[in-house]
């Protein structure tokens, strides 16, 4: 090798230290000197390096400036909540979901013990910050909606609920069901229906939720009264039809066959303030009467509505709920009639239950269809309404001809028979007054008769025959009447509802390729049709289960009309 290629390389000279060493060296030795302080504290040094070049020049080292700032309390309680959620030993899931089973077990807990930890604290924060989140808890709010939440909180302990963004509510809720900051479950449920009826006047979507939950509270927490005494006082059995749907109490029916009818009578124009206490009495008796005649024939009622399930399911306590069963529940047996229990065994809970057959809703909505088309006719309603058997389960039908019966008759003449009963004119008389009208009646007959002493006179005058005034009502023709209200339903609906029809008409029942192309969803685009039908002709004329049907009875008119 060529000695001119060799690279030259330096060469410490030995005991000499370089500058940047030196300076390191100091600098190593002032932070040994430091004292050190905890990052909760939030202290700050300042260090001054002398950036001088001359390496005999004395290197000063600077003094530590303690900084102490203002100590936020909230802060430091919310940091030690997010600690339980980090002490908590919860494996990690990559790309997990609000929706995973998993990850919900996993924040229900962590919910739960941050519960506990913050169950009394209380907040006055003048701010307010909105929060929207599925199945929301602490973990998820910054410091901002955390104390929003807790000042809110503040205030609905103290009675004054107010509107907020819809998660903070459920996280109220959540601790409820959890029994958070009450002393025991009866006070716990008392604040639930407290809280249930302040704020669904502010958001009504918590019903479907809170209606469900209350149900399970008591199936999971021991309570003083039973649940079908908690529902009457509280005037909920339209909520929980299955819990009543087995007993004879005629009060009860109406709301709850509602529920699970294909027909709602609650949505028909017949409908009324007016009318609605009349058809709830009227349907009652009807289905008193079919209880009564199918028992003779040996058909019960009730078996052709629902039908049992052959083996215990597993049930979750407050499903949809981000709820933490921390508590261990003793075994024991919660039977809200013989058609539902629920069992709880070593912690696992199952239910037994019945189901509603299609069949049994479509029975239900034909006997409620048809007891208000009876009704309409007694009434001399303006419109008239009619209800098709073939509705109803075929091979039921030949069951009740086999032995002589037809449900149509029935429901005729139970119709009748309350409407004669309830418009029935009742006289009833004191003897007391009588007696007294009586005596009246004999004193003023006296004061009347003249003494027989003077002859009669007679006048003769010439009669003047008057005609009688003749009141009379003209009525319109009862077929023109209804054209004018096809004609009037014709009239209000859209191109879009016009051109369905048309479809449903050409044996197009499957619309959602239609409804979807017009920019609106199929079961709005059903309800608006059917809202401007009974607004004018006075019924449906559209049934949505699954597919889109037009009634049998009202082809021919919606054929003529489009």
């Amino acid at each position: 090798m060529n000695n001119n290629d060799k690279k030259y390389k330096s060469v410490k000279i030995p005991g000499q230290i370089s500058f940047f060493e030196e300076k390191e060296n100091q600098l190593k030795k002032f932070l040994q000197s430091v004292t050190s302080v905890s990052s909760e504290d939030e202290v700050f040094a300042e260090i001054e390096i002398d950036g001088g070049t001359n390496s005999n020049q004395a290197f000063s080292i600077p003094q530590a400036q303690v900084v102490n700032p203002v100590v936020d309390e909230n802060r430091k309680i919310f940091n030690e909540m997010r600690q339980i959620a980090r002490d908590i030993q919860i494996p990690f899931k990559f790309n997990s979901h609000f929706y995973d089973k998993q990850t919900r077990i996993n924040n229900s807990k962590v919910f739960y013990k941050q519960a506990v930890f913050m169950k009394d604290y209380e907040d006055n924060y003048n701010g307010y910050v909105e929060f929207l989140n599925y199945f929301p808890y602490y973990q998820q709010m910054s410091y901002a909606q955390l104390r929003t939440y807790f000042t809110w909180r503040t205030d609905v302990r103290k009675g004054n609920v107010t509107n907020v963004s819809l998660s903070y509510a459920f996280v109220y809720i959540y601790e409820l069901i959890h029994n958070i900051g009450v002393v025991d479950s009866q006070e716990g449920l008392d604040k639930l229906m407290f809280f249930w009826r302040a704020f669904k006047r502010f958001n009504s979507s918590i019903d479907k939720y809170v209606i469900k939950w209350i149900k399970d509270y008591h199936i999971y927490y021991d309570l003083p009264k039973p649940f079908k005494e908690f529902v009457c006082e509280n005037n909920l059995q339209a909520y929980y039809a299955k819990v009543f749907m087995y007993e004879t109490d005629m009060n009860d029916n109406f709301d709850l066959f509602c529920n699970i009818s294909k027909y709602d009578i609650r949505k028909s124009v017949f409908f009324t303030d007016d009318t609605k206490g009349q058809l709830r009495d009227c349907f009652c008796t009807v289905i008193h009467k079919i209880r009564i005649i199918f028992n003779r024939a040996g058909i019960i009622f009730d078996d052709l509505i629902f039908y049992p399930t052959n083996k215990m399911s597993v049930w979750t306590p407050f499903k949809d709920a981000l709820f933490y069963s921390a508590i261990k529940i003793p075994d024991k047996k919660v039977v809200f009639s013989d058609k539902e229990i629920y069992i709880c065994s070593k912690n696992n809970w199952s239910f037994s239950s019945t189901l509603a057959m299609n069949s049994g809703r479509q029975l239900i909505g034909y006997i409620m269809k048809q007891t208000e088309s009876e009704l309409r006719k007694v009434t001399k309603f303006r419109h008239k309404l009619s209800a098709d058997i073939n509705a109803v389960d075929r091979e039921f039908i030949k069951k009740l001809e086999s032995v002589g019966l037809s449900l149509k008759n029935i429901i005729h003449e139970a119709v009748n028979e309350y409407y004669k009963e309830a418009t029935k004119v009742v006289v009833s008389v004191d003897e007391t007054s009588l007696h007294k009208i009586r005596l009246e009646a004999d004193n003023t007959q006296e004061k009347l008769v003249v003494p027989d002493t003077e002859p009669m006179i007679y006048f003769e005058s010439s009669t003047v025959e008057a005609s009688p005034v003749i009141s009379q009502t003209v009525f319109a023709d009862a077929s023109a009447a209804i054209e004018d209200d096809w004609t009037s339903l014709f009239n209000i609906l859209g191109e879009t509802e016009v051109n369905a029809l048309k479809l449903i008409l050409q044996g197009d029942t499957n619309l959602k390729h239609f409804a979807d192309a017009n920019g609106v969803m199929l079961e709005v685009l059903a309800d608006s049709i059917n809202e401007k039908a009974i607004d004018t002709i006075g019924d449906n004329i559209l049934e949505l289960d699954d597919y889109l049907t037009i009634y049998e009875e009202y082809i021919t008119k919606i054929k003529e009309m489009v």
